[in-house]
């Protein structure tokens, strides 16, 4: 892991290269490329020969959706708890969502006209649910849940199998109650190349939701134009901003947390307290040596973790806002007067005891949020990117005649005399 402070010789060129913008690899976007010409050329057979070729599953097109005998199986097999973590989820998902969603509005204008904005959801979403050897269950509920809350009729899932085949019946399951109406075995690239293009057996979407690898992301970036997006999550990160206030075995444990989803991870720490940094870099080391994933972790922190010694708070905001970090802690005594100034960070959690991991599971917001500084950009997923917008306009003859002369002179400017016509007839 990289420790540094604002006194070594290295220090300001690291925090140079701290701006970030997301550029896919040539190899990436080629291979992702080749996947998704042969979905569009062969549809079904292709899914089922990549679901060989990266998941080891044989299937047969007929097994590409899950089917209502597998899915009873699935509410037969989860625990009460489950059940009890799952529905904690979405009733705060859902009471989310529903304070974001965007309401029909209307007002006269200047000249008399109504104007005004009408929003429906989505006829029909993907959402792209990461599987393999940790099913996010909770990523189904990040997704599908705010489909759920817009509205949308059609939720359409899509998910990598396992080796045999199956998928796991706590996601079945968890994609069941958040409102998913298909659910298919298509993981990576060429599940998002099914769900933007269509396939015999699957209808294109209107627009794609989740997260994923470098491979996913790409294939969402490919796909725009044939349908919309979210955003594009990559592999999760987490940047915590410290004063002398933090609680060195909390935010270790938060930047372990981070850690073990995969070694690709990226996980960032910032202060100017030497104690506060000492002591987060002994927890480290101490609770690493304890989790059972110790051997992912290790490997996050030694890839792309850093820790840096600043000169102050302010400039640890600075940082921040530089990285854009999908995930941000901010602790500091004079909370509000630095949460006003960080600009970038996808989901911010302010305090020793906001915990990330509630904010994945329980809290609310979704955790699709925007990774790699694309935070500068995007925000993380809401229930109002469910939603269509239109805008609406009403006028009467006298809204008309109101707006005949500047219209016209417009229409003059541009030379589009039908334009000025359409108007000055109405006005007569």
């Amino acid at each position: 892991m990289k420790i540094l402070s604002y006194e070594d010789a290295g220090y300001e060129r690291f925090v140079e290269k701290l701006y970030r913008r997301a550029i896919p690899s040539d190899a990436v976007s080629e291979t992702v490329a080749g996947i998704v010409g042969e979905v569009a050329k062969r549809g079904d057979k292709a899914l089922v020969d990549f679901a060989k070729k990266f998941d080891g599953a044989n299937l047969k097109v007929k097994d590409l959706r899950v089917g209502e005998e597998e899915l009873a199986a699935a509410r037969a097999q989860v625990t009460p708890m489950t059940r009890k973590a799952i529905a904690a989820s979405l009733k705060n998902i859902h009471a989310f969502a529903k304070k974001s969603l965007r309401k029909n509005w209307s007002s006269k204008n200047a000249e008399g006209a109504i104007v005004g904005e009408r929003f429906v959801p989505f006829d029909r979403v993907g959402v792209y649910v990461p599987g393999g050897k940790a099913p996010l269950v909770s990523t189904s509920l990040m997704t599908a849940g705010f489909a759920q809350a817009a509205g949308v009729p059609e939720i359409v899932a899509a998910t990598p199998p396992g080796p045999d085949g199956s998928v796991n019946p706590n996601l079945l399951y968890a994609l069941e109650c958040a409102g998913a109406t298909e659910i298919y075995r298509a993981g990576g690239a060429h599940g998002i190349a099914a769900l933007s293009l269509g396939t015999k057996s699957i209808a294109p979407v209107d627009k794609v939701f989740g997260p994923g690898n470098s491979y996913v992301v790409e294939a969402k970036r490919q796909m725009v134009g044939a349908v919309s997006i979210d955003l594009l999550p990559g592999p999760s990160e987490i940047l915590i901003a410290s004063d002398s206030t933090g609680n060195a075995r909390f935010l270790a444990s938060d930047m372990l947390a981070q850690a073990e989803h995969g070694p690709d991870s990226v996980v960032g720490f910032v202060t100017h307290s030497k104690r506060v940094l000492k002591a987060v870099e002994a927890e480290l080391k101490k609770q690493l040596a304890e989790t059972p994933r110790e051997e992912i972790a290790a490997k996050s922190l030694k890839k792309a973790g850093f820790m840096l010694l600043t000169k102050s708070m302010k400039e640890s905001i600075e940082i921040v806002n530089a990285w854009a970090p999908e995930h941000l802690i901010l602790v500091a005594k004079d909370e509000d007067k630095w949460l006003d100034q960080v600009r970038t960070a996808g989901a911010i959690y302010v305090g020793n005891y906001a915990a990330v991991a509630v904010g994945d599971f329980l809290a609310g917001p979704s955790h699709t949020l925007p990774t790699e500084g694309s935070g500068r950009s995007f925000s993380g997923l809401r229930a109002d990117q469910f939603q269509r917008r239109a805008s609406v306009v009403r006028m009467d003859q006298k809204a008309v005649r109101k707006s005949q002369e500047v219209v016209a002179h417009f229409a003059e400017m541009e030379g589009l005399y039908a334009h000025g016509n359409s108007v000055t007839i109405r006005s007569k």
